[in-house]
């Protein structure tokens, strides 16, 4: 039977949502490794709107589980409605809304909150040794919830710095390259946490996924 990933999306769009290339990106690369997913997101109002054409604020009001439901062509879930029993693995994309509406890393870092549906969706998954997957600055909202991980987000200094705050182990990483907490059955890259293109992307998120598969044996 095909594994079966539950992917947590933050929005859409990389500003002020989940990453649309990592996002979509990912999902290819589960399918094309044989495994189905369900997408997943909190149902609660976005921090803010940003324009992606002028990079400012646009005054709008948006939810986070509707945004979302475009990149998932309709096909997501309330998070709260999320049970690791039902699925194989945990995987979460990045983009600043990873950092604005999942959690308040972007605003708070070390002493960020995580909303409570993702915090709980990660410890329970974690608590039933099912793998977590997490791209770009997703691994810092893991390690706000888990703490003592080993995780990468790259090599951007002040984020590297939040994450040993928090209690976790940063690795440096380029393009395309995973660190592996094989202790935690968490998998990481930095995908655009670096400048990267859209084909190093795409080459962080197979191989994040191919690693999650890999540990869920």
């Amino acid at each position: 039977m095909a594994k079966q990933f539950a992917v947590i999306l933050s929005g859409c769009g990389v500003y002020d949502g989940a990453e649309i290339h990592e996002s979509v990106l990912s999902l290819l690369a589960i399918h094309r490794h044989g495994a189905g997913y369900q997408c997943f997101a909190p149902d609660i109002a976005q921090h803010h709107v940003i324009n992606h054409l002028s990079g400012e604020e646009s005054g709008e009001s948006r939810n986070v589980l509707v945004e979302s439901a475009r990149i998932a062509r309709g096909a997501v879930k309330p998070l709260t409605e999320y049970d690791p029993a039902d699925y194989d693995a945990l995987f979460l994309p990045g983009g600043f809304g990873a950092a604005k509406n999942l959690s308040t890393i972007a605003f708070d870092g070390p002493d960020a909150e995580v909303d409570a549906s993702v915090s709980n969706a990660i410890r329970a998954t974690h608590a039933a040794e099912k793998p977590i997957g997490a791209l770009c600055i997703s691994p810092a909202v893991v390690a706000r919830v888990l703490g003592d991980v080993t995780v990468t987000i790259g090599r951007e200094a002040g984020t590297i710095g939040a994450i040993e705050a928090m209690g976790a182990k940063h690795r440096t990483t380029t393009h395309g390259e995973i660190v592996v907490d094989s202790a935690n059955r968490i998998v990481t890259s930095p995908c655009y946490m670096l400048d990267a293109n859209i084909g190093q992307i795409a080459d962080g998120a197979d191989a994040a996924v191919k690693a999650v598969l890999d540990l869920c044996g």
